[in-house]
């Protein structure tokens, strides 16, 4: 029986009549995994970040997989103009870094959730600065979100070839000759464990329990990330890059 497909109103469909046929002109498109993506109910979405172009080949996967994607993305890009209407009409979060509103965009996420949304996140924040297209170091706003989204299925999801066709740090913008890009989803993250610890710390050590919990939980996280786009790549995983780059998403 086919999935049935999540309502997302006009914005929505305005936005996948212009990301579809874009997709397909920028490149040949190669998605796969599209059966991890829940059928119903909240997920988070973490994702590899090398090229601008991630997002319009996230938002066509999830869609492909009859769902409706709610980035967290800058809140900058609502001040563009007319793109902020499609952003706000497509219920998408914004997120401002550095300012006293910056722990907002989560609890809007959070609240994606008790509305069954999907939720995509790019845990490093940013595209990646490694020259060969390896996840950086990711900062904690995935993992907060991961853990607190209790029953959340957390699924890891990569790009790659997005940077061959535009290359946004050495301003490369090369549809010709036509690319392959690939996005593929793994299967879900191990999270339930680290959501105990942090619920069922002893009294006094709440604390403590949050910090480790946070950093294993962006461990896996990135992991899993590194692994799935270790496959796409046809390539051995280099050693990961721990730690987490700060609160913001």
């Amino acid at each position: 029986m086919a999935r049935a497909r999540e309502k997302g109103g006009p914005w929505v469909a305005l936005a996948a009549a212009v990301f579809y046929p874009l997709t397909w002109l920028l490149a040949r498109r190669r998605m796969e995994g599209l059966e991890h993506v829940p059928a119903q109910g909240p997920a988070l979405l973490v994702c590899n970040h090398v090229s601008y172009l991630d997002p319009v080949y996230t938002a066509v996967f999830v869609h492909r997989a009859r769902r409706v994607p709610r980035f967290l993305a800058k809140a900058s890009l609502w001040k563009v103009p007319f793109f902020g209407r499609v952003l706000s009409g497509s219920r998408q979060i914004p997120v401002s870094r550095g300012s006293a509103d910056a722990g907002a965009s989560l609890e809007a996420a959070r609240a994606s959730f008790d509305d069954d949304g999907v939720v995509v996140i790019y845990p490093e924040g940013t595209i990646t600065r490694d020259e060969t297209g390896w996840p950086m170091a990711a900062r904690s706003g995935a993992a907060r979100l991961a853990l607190q989204g209790e029953g959340v299925p957390v699924v890891p999801v990569v790009h790659w070839g997005t940077k061959s066709v535009y290359d946004h740090y050495r301003r490369r913008f090369r549809p010709s000759p036509r690319k392959t890009i690939t996005v593929k989803a793994g299967e879900p993250i191990p999270m339930d464990d680290l959501r105990a610890r942090v619920r069922d710390a002893e009294p006094g050590r709440e604390r403590s329990a949050e910090v480790s919990a946070l950093r294993e939980a962006t461990d896996r996280m990135m992991t899993a990330v590194r692994e799935l786009l270790g496959e796409v790549r046809g390539e051995p995983v280099p050693a990961p890059v721990r730690g987490s780059r700060g609160s913001e998403q």
